[in-house]
């Protein structure tokens, strides 16, 4: 009687539909590992639109270096796919040479032909997230949300003058030690600890051959970038430890049917989930590929809930 009376509650449609979800999102954590050498994964991301600046600045494109933390951050009046490839270009690859990986959204100014064919030329490897799941980009998506709230502290009441304030921000983030790595981003993108104006004179070096302060960089650079990168590989052990206690890891099978949770356009009295959506595809261990009648579309285990069989 009782596993009966349960099959019933569980295969109740608008149950699974109307219900809030009291436990923890399913999936557990997959930590994405870190890359060895600085600008070698970068992540890109446009922020805004902000209130329209006097030079018609209103977005930001930011740029985030996966292994030492390092942001770039360009204010622009557009966020269009050229705007996208000039910035990446002038400021990455012109500067530091050309990624193996770049981490994006969907996005139109990301997802286009344009991008695409960059992204050949240079050689790079072009990820798209997953749709609405911010983690898979979650660098660039915490300094958006920590430079955001710092512009909004010191612009002025009309928020006309952001702008102003963007390289400071950017600057102030970059030479803070970051507790993933050990260290700061501009220590690991440059090697060397930075000149501020208010800083006594650093220690002078010399060498015996000309030479020398490139053999001792390349040496300081390796220790340094090993380091990070072990660091950021305990704390993302740490993280997972934490993510994934008390919380369950479905795994579905093609063919099976789901639940998907509805993320935008959804008012108060709305369903909370739509479906039921037909599994044809398994992507990654936590990545499925739905069919929803008019195509395909890509959605991760947090976002779904699996449709029970009422028996009869």
């Amino acid at each position: 009687m009782k596993d009966s009376i349960e099959n019933y509650i569980r295969s109740c449609s608008k149950c699974s539909k109307f219900n809030i979800q009291r436990r923890k999102a399913p999936g557990l954590l997959q930590p994405i590992d870190p890359p060895s050498e600085v600008f070698q994964v970068l992540g890109l991301d446009w922020w805004g639109p902000a209130p329209v600046l006097s030079n018609e600045y209103k977005y930001i494109l930011v740029i985030t270096d996966r292994l030492s933390g390092y942001v770039i951050a360009k204010a622009s009046p557009n966020n269009t796919a050229q705007t996208t490839a000039q910035i990446l270009m002038e400021n990455v690859i012109l500067v530091h040479g050309a990624p193996d990986k770049i981490i994006t959204d969907q996005g139109q100014h990301f997802n286009n032909e344009l991008i695409a064919a960059m992204s050949a030329l240079i050689g790079s490897k072009h990820v798209f997230s997953t749709p609405y799941h911010l983690q898979t980009n979650g660098q660039t998506e915490r300094f958006n949300a920590t430079f955001a709230t710092q512009l909004s502290k010191y612009c002025d009441e009309e928020k006309s003058n952001w702008d102003l304030y963007l390289p400071s921000i950017v600057y102030a983030y970059n030479h803070g030690q970051h507790r993933s790595t050990g260290f700061t981003p501009y220590q690991l993108v440059f090697a060397r600890m930075p000149c501020n104006p208010f800083d006594r004179p650093h220690t002078e070096f010399k060498f015996s051959r000309p030479n020398g302060y490139w053999t001792e960089l390349q040496r300081f650079k390796a220790i340094a970038n090993k380091m990070a990168r072990s660091n950021i590989q305990y704390q993302q052990t740490l993280t997972k430890q934490r993510y994934d206690r008390n919380r369950s890891s479905p795994v579905y099978n093609i063919g099976d049917l789901v639940w998907l949770k509805i993320l935008i356009d959804r008012s108060k009295l709305d369903e909370r989930y739509r479906g039921p959506y037909r599994i044809t595809d398994k992507i990654t261990a936590v990545n499925y590929m739905l069919d929803d009648g008019d195509g395909a579309l890509v959605a991760h285990v947090n976002n779904l809930l699996p449709v029970y069989e009422r028996l009869v």
